[in-house]
């Protein structure tokens, strides 16, 4: 079915991933389940990993669904952008606040500086998404359809 020859690499990205996180889920069931409540400090730290990997895998998908105009993927761009940046806040608080650990300058600069950082990035560029769309060919990868923007 040529309509669904564009959702090819979209259905790889997802269905790889869901699989492996799957996999992943049986594991981290199995260690928590031997082991006491979560710290505060735990949470500060672990939580955000997954929540930066899942906006990773999340921004992957997105980008290759087939948008009609490149406008769509930017709106999304941007509010995972300004999401990330939120959620960055939220990091810090927690990180603040708890009393189990006293947070390093490596953990500020990888926990709470650098990922909003680069949401903030991310959610400033999709401004300039429109405005700057692909119209060049140097962008395409040569084998892959053109763009539809």
């Amino acid at each position: 079915m040529p309509e669904l020859d564009e959702w090819e690499s979209f259905y790889l990205i997802v269905g790889g991933a869901a699989g492996a996180l799957i996999g992943l889920q049986f594991v981290v069931m199995t260690l928590i389940a031997e082991k006491p409540p979560v710290r505060t400090a735990e949470s500060s730290f672990g939580t955000p990993t997954i929540v930066h990997l899942s906006a990773a895998l999340l921004l992957s998908a997105v980008l290759r669904a087939p948008w009609q105009t490149i406008t769509s993927l930017a709106v999304l761009w941007g509010l995972a952008g300004l999401g990330g940046v939120t959620y960055g806040a939220v990091v810090v608080r927690r990180m603040r606040k708890q009393s189990t650990y006293q947070p390093v300058f490596e953990d500020w600069l990888f926990h709470g500086w650098l990922p909003p950082t680069a949401y903030a990035v991310r959610a400033v560029s999709a401004l300039a998404a429109p405005s700057r769309c692909c119209s060049s060919s140097a962008f395409i990868t040569p084998g892959m359809p053109s763009p539809t923007w």
